[in-house]
């Protein structure tokens, strides 16, 4: 190559270089100045190391190297639960009489009694409520052995803590965002000071007891025909790890429009997670983002049909508006002629076949479809390459054929937007916890996510319904069926 071609191809490199890092700098502006977006907050922006920007500092752990033999610690000795509990008031005493009393009371005499309690949570304030339970003997065979009736069945076995109290737990960390350390400073003011490793070990006791439920949600939307699937990262602390650190794992996320929503935790976003999460017999629709462990499941799964996303295609010409104001609205208004002529179809209750067909229809989707690719091959040969115009047509064409899918599939909408939604509790709890503190313990998370997300989705209050199921599921046996207590059919009980 001449000289002179190659200092203007270095020339040309040069201002795709600055153009970007113009853009960069414009997009870092509007989210400060702007009011931000909703999508992503300013200061994830993948751009942000690139604008030589400086990282918020780590907090390094702190090590002491001691030089001499010492005496290790004796364990904490944690106080009885009576000592705790002792000035609690008592809300109700309960008293349980076996059933063999009741049925022969004169032939029966009273010997002793057993009390247990348990904290109630009520507003909140930490109450106790007494359970007494006599002991009877026959009178007439005073050597037989004593009858009393039976335990009261609750989540925690042998523990104090109720139903409510776990699920009150359970739902101030993972709807409200809440960590233990904070929640263990507040029950203070309701009482008694709640122990925050306690409070882990009643949230482990809650995701295995709804760990049935989890996973017949999960079943249930395979065997649906169509998910929507996202995947966000979250720290976690592996105690296996020399560096002592924290370690990147993913919550991936499992849904359907009008369904239950179902997290799950991998240590990776390798594709051959996306295979366990929804195994190799899952037939359907699959929608998600750009990524492409989707892409090369469904290509290795002839029975799965990809497809994409228009929110995420629509979302790059609007960041592509401040450069090229008209090219991009032009684009977003086509993308907005699409989503109008959905939005008649919802009001019209049109079925998936119906949808299918009026999609393809010229004056349904399939001309408007036409007129956007020709626009992306026509502003693409304008534009620079690294341009936020020329990123935004180069995501739409490679993604051109999951986006099109929609036209054969009237069943599915357009964008991924309600899996997006239903993973930004997550997004915004991990900013609160930081992160999740042991491996085992993410997969705990996903449980609880998913049941308190699902009851969101669906209108239902995630503290009945935690604390109904959480009181329903140590009475039950194996033979009963979990189907009525997942989040999707769950009914609060009528009062």
């Amino acid at each position: 190559m001449p000289p002179a071609e190659k200092l203007y191809a270095k020339v040309l490199s040069l201002e795709a270089e600055v153009t970007d890092l113009r853009a960069q700098v414009a997009w870092f502006q509007r989210q400060l100045f702007a009011g931000g977006r909703s999508e992503k907050l300013p200061t994830e922006s993948p751009g942000q190391t690139k604008l030589g920007l400086p990282e918020l500092p780590e907090r390094e752990a702190t090590t002491q190297t001691v030089n001499y033999e010492r005496r290790a610690p004796a364990p904490e000795k944690r106080p009885m639960p009576a000592e705790v509990f002792a000035k609690l008031p008592v809300l109700e005493t309960v008293e349980l009489i076996p059933t063999e009393v009741q049925a022969e009371p004169e032939a029966f005499e009273k010997i002793g009694e057993e009390r247990t309690f348990e904290v109630e949570i009520i507003g909140p304030k930490l109450v106790k409520r007494e359970f007494v339970r006599p002991k009877f003997r026959r009178k007439a065979e005073r050597e037989t052995a004593p009858v009393i009736a039976p335990a009261v069945p609750r989540p925690a076995t042998g523990g104090y803590a109720s139903a409510g109290l776990i699920a009150y737990v359970v739902v101030s960390k993972y709807q409200h965002h809440l960590p233990l350390y904070r929640i263990e400073a507040m029950s203070a003011q309701w009482g008694a000071a709640l122990n925050r490793k306690t409070m882990v070990d009643w949230v482990r006791v809650a995701a295995d007891w709804a760990e049935p439920i989890y996973k017949l949600m999960h079943a249930e939307l395979l065997r649906g025909h169509y998910v929507q699937c996202d995947e966000t990262p979250v720290k976690f602390i592996d105690p296996d790890e020399k560096s002592r650190g924290t370690t990147q794992g993913y919550l991936w996320v499992v849904s359907a429009p009008g369904g239950d929503v179902v997290f799950d935790w991998r240590l990776s976003r390798r594709h051959g997670e996306l295979t366990t999460l929804l195994n190799d017999n899952y037939t359907g629709l699959l929608q998600s983002d750009g990524y492409q462990a989707y892409d090369a499941y469904a290509r290795s799964h002839p029975a799965v049909v990809w497809l994409g996303c228009w929110a995420h295609a629509r979302r790059r010409f609007f960041e592509a508006q401040q450069e090229h104001p008209r090219m991009a609205k032009a684009a977003l208004r086509l993308i907005g002629r699409m989503y109008l002529r959905e939005r008649v179809w919802d009001e019209q209750q049109l079925t998936p076949a119906e949808r299918s067909k009026a999609r393809a229809e010229p004056e349904g989707l399939g001309r408007t479809l036409v007129s956007l690719k020709r626009l992306a091959l026509r502003a693409r040969q304008r534009v620079l390459p690294k341009s936020t115009l020329g990123k935004a047509c180069d995501y739409l064409l490679s993604q051109w054929a999951p986006l099109s899918a929609h036209l054969h599939h009237g069943e599915s909408r357009l964008d991924n937007n309600l899996v997006e939604n239903a993973i930004r509790p997550s997004c915004i709890g991990k900013k609160n916890w930081l992160f999740i503190g042991h491996p085992d313990a993410g997969q705990r998370s996903a449980i609880l996510y998913s049941l308190i997300v699902s009851c969101q989705r669906h209108g239902k209050d995630p503290l009945a319904y935690m604390k109904d199921i959480l009181a329903r599921l140590p009475r039950m046996t194996n033979r009963d069926d979990l189907r009525a207590l997942t989040p999707r059919l769950w009914q609060p009980a009528a009062l």
